[in-house]
């Protein structure tokens, strides 16, 4: 009986050891050290030439503001393209960003 559980058991850890991983959410600090406000945010993985969702929901980063974005695209990666769109339309685009490396984006003039 004893042998019988030590399988069932062993066979059981199997299954959790082969299970995949799955990817976390990217958290980083964007901090606008401009001197206009941010009023939508966009991160695009670079193997695409879409921009995905606008990321900010609410009121704009305000210049000296901050805020805290997260890219829950279940991917495992670091490496992104970036789209500010500021207060009056003006648009920046920045390419291949790590946003691993530092935990931060920080924008400016």
């Amino acid at each position: 009986m004893a042998i019988k559980w030590l399988l069932a058991g062993a066979a059981l850890a199997s299954v959790f050891a082969v299970a995949p991983a799955y990817a976390e959410d990217l958290i980083f600090m964007l901090d606008n050290q401009s001197s206009g406000p941010i009023v939508e945010f966009y991160a695009s993985t670079t193997d695409t030439n879409d921009w995905e969702d606008n990321i900010l929901t609410g009121d704009p980063i305000a210049a000296g503001g901050f805020a805290r974005v997260t890219i829950a695209d279940g991917k495992s990666i670091c490496t992104y393209d970036l789209k500010i769109i500021w207060e009056g339309g003006e648009e920046t685009e920045e390419r291949n960003i790590d946003l691993c490396a530092t935990g931060s984006y920080t924008v400016t003039d």
